[in-house]
């Protein structure tokens, strides 16, 4: 009992310092993340360019897999973090158990797609029988085997939910070590292990995000003392349920939507050539290098604007936000310097050809100015989530991706000329800023400039 009278860390270190010491090992861990999706592609890329492509195409259901581990995350981070911020020790728990029973049920839903869909799936993008092949061959396991990144996603934001961000560097640097290690290994048959060609690049992704996932959960029960991981909890609550999916399942629609884009996307440049597509692939992966970071961070700063919400401390939020928005700019800066500077090395990591480099080249540098504005818009999106009002969030998504992005890339597609398609994303993130500035004025007169407010009466009164 004297666990739940303990004020957490969230409401009492400085706001740049808890900023910091958490976002830090989330955005170290994330880095190595992007690492080791780069280095997935870069050895497949040695296979053939159509090995490239078909990785490529199955991007999208990636993204959706995760987006569904990834929005009910953000929910179970959400309502547990306000939870701790409440003192209510009950709700932490059944919070978190709730919150692996719905990860499981995710698991089913991309089990039944790697058994049953995968095939489907390609020939919906091309005849290519080569790249069908390879796709079936890559998607298949890591669908069939994604009970490792979901048991890895739920564990390790159990832990963030609580400011334990430390843990998770360690458990997501020794997946991706791991899949780095293994993939030159099981792709080429090193060490007299079987050649397994784009396969063993699954093989290896999925190795080791069941080892982090396995580890996340040892560290909760032996360090994660804010929360008891009780049998009892696993049983739906239908009140508990209905709180994570209330802020997770926008964030869940916004990526799923990115998964939509990118299938979109894909179906327009294959029009082109599948030089393009593969592309797209190689632009995804690198661009993982700058918007990681940012992610890490935007996991670092939804328990805290969660549990000082939750606290009702007024200004430890706006500074939080504030800080945010700054480094996440920052960030964004440096990714736009690097892809205006250097796309040619860049590309020439997956052994790009003469058309690959002069459709990349134009691609990254074109694609990079919208990081002018994507950094603030990202921030504030994750403050509208805190504050439980996600679904501004999920309307800017669905606008920026479906309304304008997909149908400014077919118009442009109409030139003629594939280097014109990738000026559709610059396009959407201005009016993505526009939308996100007006509901940040909105939610700022309806909930920020409140927070605290029955706090301070209560004061007076006493």
């Amino acid at each position: 009992m004297m666990e739940q009278t303990k004020e957490n860390k969230m409401g009492v270190v400085p706001v740049n310092k808890l900023l910091i010491t958490m976002s830090l090992p989330m955005m170290a861990s994330m880095l190595v993340q992007a690492l080791y999706n780069v280095v997935d592609s870069i050895f497949v890329s040695r296979i053939n360019e159509n090995a490239l492509t078909a990785v490529s195409l199955a991007f999208p259901i990636q993204t959706l897999m995760i987006a569904v581990a990834g929005g009910t995350c953000v929910g179970i981070n959400a309502v547990l973090s306000k939870a701790l911020g409440e003192k209510n020790q009950d709700v932490v728990n059944k919070t978190a158990g709730n919150g692996i029973t719905l990860m499981a049920a995710g698991y089913v839903i991309f089990l039944l797609v790697g058994l049953f869909g995968a095939k489907a799936f390609y020939l919906s993008q091309t005849d290519d029988a080569q790249i069908v092949q390879y796709g079936c061959e890559y998607l298949s396991v890591v669908c069939c085997m994604s009970f490792g990144i979901y048991a890895q996603f739920v564990f390790e934001r159990l832990l963030q939910s609580t400011g334990k961000t430390l843990y998770i560097m360690f458990t997501q640097g020794t997946g991706a070590i791991i899949n780095i290690i293994l993939d030159p290994i099981l792709i080429f048959g090193l060490f007299g292990m079987p050649q397994l060609g784009v396969r063993g690049a699954a093989v290896a992704t999925v190795i080791g995000q069941i080892v982090a996932g396995v580890m996340a959960f040892v560290i909760n029960r032996a360090k994660n003392d804010e929360v008891q991981l009780e049998p009892a909890a696993l049983r739906p609550d239908p009140a508990i349920v209905k709180q994570i999916y209330r802020v997770g399942v926008p964030s869940m629609v916004m990526q799923a939507i990115g998964s939509a884009m990118t299938y979109g996307m894909n179906k327009i440049l294959i029009s082109f050539t599948p030089t393009a597509t593969a592309v797209f692939g190689v632009y995804f992966k690198l661009q993982s290098f700058i918007f990681m970071p940012v992610f890490g961070m935007n996991n670092g700063l939804v328990p805290i604007l969660a549990y000082n919400y939750g606290a009702g401390k007024r200004d430890r939020f706006i500074k939080a936000l504030k800080c945010g928005i700054a480094y996440a700019m920052v960030l964004m800066l440096i990714g736009l310097t690097i892809f205006q500077t250097i796309p040619d090395a860049l590309l020439r990591l997956f052994d790009a050809s003469d058309d690959m480099l002069n459709i990349g080249v134009a691609a990254l540098r074109t694609i990079s100015y919208s990081y002018l504005l994507a950094g603030f818009c990202i921030i504030c999106g994750t403050s509208f989530q805190a504050l439980g009002r996600a679904g501004y969030s999920m309307i800017v998504s669905i606008a920026r991706q479906l309304i304008v992005l997909l149908p400014a890339a077919y118009l442009l597609s109409l030139s003629g000329n594939v280097n014109y398609v990738w000026w559709a994303f610059p396009i959407a993130e201005l009016m993505s800023l526009v939308m996100t500035i007006f509901f940040l004025m909105r939610i700022n007169r309806q909930i920020i400039r409140h927070i605290g407010e029955n706090d301070e009466v209560a004061t007076d009164n006493r």
